[in-house]
């Protein structure tokens, strides 16, 4: 399990760890992850949409080169 810095945790240092620490650890994880997963639905959303007029411009001139 790694935090927001890339810090990795292992499982020694894991069962070491106060138990308040690990919740404090686990929170920054979830929420590390939650604004990676904002980021992503932003990316697929925009490279969807480009792909999209991409796609449309292809067919078009598929069309009129091939003449339909």
């Amino acid at each position: 399990m790694g935090n927001g810095n890339g810090f990795v945790i292992t499982k020694d240092t894991w069962d070491r760890t106060p138990e308040q620490q690990r919740d404090w650890i686990m929170f920054e994880t979830i929420q590390s992850m939650h604004l990676r997963l904002i980021s992503l639905e932003r990316w697929n959303k925009s490279l969807s949409f480009a792909g999209g007029i991409l796609g449309g411009i292809a067919a078009v001139v598929t069309f009129k080169i091939c003449g339909g």
